[in-house]
């Protein structure tokens, strides 16, 4: 059997333990970093394929879509959604799950207009251009939300043209949440019968369902699609997600396949056997309960960071149930050092599970120090 030479077997040992390192500075996006999925690592001997729909089996058997089935329901439930009203897929991660949503909308209204905020993932333009979409750029408020009052002239002027709302549910950088209601209450106001809802929950779709005031943002708020991201708060050493559709919807653009005889309702055709696993264990082994506790955890950390920032004379704020906190851009050793992501003259830190109370006092420390070398 043939091996690696001893340094190509050295340089990925290298490679190893410079990654671990550096999750210890790993608190600027939002990846949950204290996951175990040891006893998962027998899969990784099987060559795993969910090819097609996930509820539809294909002459391919080699697949886990019984589990991705399981997972599918149970965000189901999260997200409020009608029983067997609702149909999904495990994706490799937000981004397809949001080209997703912005698909069907396309093919459901073809003379559609997409309106999104300021504030919406990098990722989106390009998914518009991609799929060919009209579209229209909306202001965000300071919280990072979207201006529902400029939505609203803006779809005023194009009333004759269908709204196709890209919504957000925890914007990038501030964790910002559009108002669903709002939304929904506009399209009422200027007499709109067609129109379309996406709702990018990457991140706070695992937050906000385990927060007991937290606003309606899902299928029972109003919206007809939900990405969901696996490799954000549950955690996952490969990019995963969830998207949710109603139903009715995906039926009117699903084809049948007959050369791996299954339908073609995903964005991809092979799609990964593993990630379903993942995330049926996490969800097994923490349950609701589980990521109650975990929830309430960041929370609490998130306002530990904030009064700490605050404390040592560093502006910060944070959103009402927001598990990022917002701060004054430092300098540049200390974006480099923790790997924050800046936007303009603001940075932000993400109170993920894995993430410590020591963590966030060396951060601090840093910023302090930096900012008093920086002095003339």
């Amino acid at each position: 059997m043939s091996t690696l030479s001893s340094e190509d077997s050295a340089r990925l040992a290298k490679l190893f333990e410079d990654i671990r390192r550096e999750t210890h500075t790993y608190v600027g996006y939002p990846c949950t970093s204290d996951f175990d999925y040891h006893e998962l690592f027998n899969w990784l001997a099987l060559p795993v394929n969910n090819l097609g729909d996930p509820f539809s089996q294909s002459s391919l058997r080699i697949n886990t879509k019984e589990l991705e089935r399981e997972v599918v329901r149970w965000f189901e439930e999260l997200t409020h959604a009608d029983a067997g009203q609702c149909w999904g897929y495990v994706t490799n991660g937000g981004s397809e799950g949001n080209l997703y949503g912005l698909y069907l909308a396309r093919e459901l209204m073809p003379d559609g207009m997409v309106y999104y905020s300021q504030d919406t993932h990098y990722s989106v333009s390009k998914n518009l251009r991609l799929l060919k979409m009209p579209n229209i750029m909306i202001r965000s408020l300071p919280d990072g939300s979207i201006d529902v009052e400029d939505l609203r002239e803006t779809i005023r002027i194009h009333r004759e043209v269908p709204p196709i709302i890209f919504a957000n549910i925890g914007t990038t950088m501030r964790e910002g949440i559009d108002d669903i209601g709002k939304i929904c209450a506009l399209f009422k106001e200027l007499a709109l019968p067609r129109h379309y809802i996406h709702a990018d929950a990457a991140l706070s779709g695992m937050t906000l369902p385990f927060i007991a005031d937290a606003p309606k943002w899902d299928f029972a708020a109003g919206v007809d699609s939900i990405s969901i991201s696996g490799h954000k708060f549950i955690g996952s050493p490969i990019p995963c997600g969830i998207v949710l559709a109603r139903k009715v919807n995906v039926d009117r653009i699903a084809r049948s396949v007959e050369y791996v005889g299954t339908l073609d309702t995903t964005v991809t055709g092979s799609r990964n056997g593993i990630t379903p696993v993942f995330l049926w264990y996490a969800i097994h082994r923490f349950g609701r309960e589980g990521f109650t506790q975990r929830v309430t955890a960041s929370l609490d950390l998130a306002r530990y960071a904030l009064d700490a920032f605050t404390r040592s004379g560093i502006r910060a704020w944070r959103n009402p149930h927001a598990i990022t906190v917002v701060f004054e851009r430092p300098p540049e050793t200390v974006l480099k050092k923790w790997q924050i992501a800046v936007q303009q003259d603001v940075a932000h830190i993400m109170l993920m599970p894995g993430v410590t109370r020591g963590q966030v006092d060396e951060l601090i420390t840093d910023i302090t120090a930096a900012r008093q070398e920086a002095k003339p």
